[in-house]
């Protein structure tokens, strides 16, 4: 896998600017959406359910 740096960079910018230039009520929306998430997230943990663990991946590097 490779990685292109540069046209992660810019995907983020453009994206931030796309989020800056939402409405402020577009914004208050999305911020509903994530904390709703989180307190579903937050109330299955606290409750013992299933939680999800993953492995994390393994990226072949070169060591020195």
């Amino acid at each position: 896998m490779s990685f292109d740096l540069e046209r992660i960079i810019e995907s983020k910018r453009v994206l931030r600017q796309s989020l800056a230039a939402q409405p402020i009520v577009d914004k208050l929306r999305m911020l509903d959406a994530l904390r709703a998430r989180a307190l579903t997230l937050r109330s299955a943990t606290i409750a013992g359910s299933t939680i999800v663990r993953e492995k994390p991946a393994h990226y072949r590097s070169k060591t020195p």
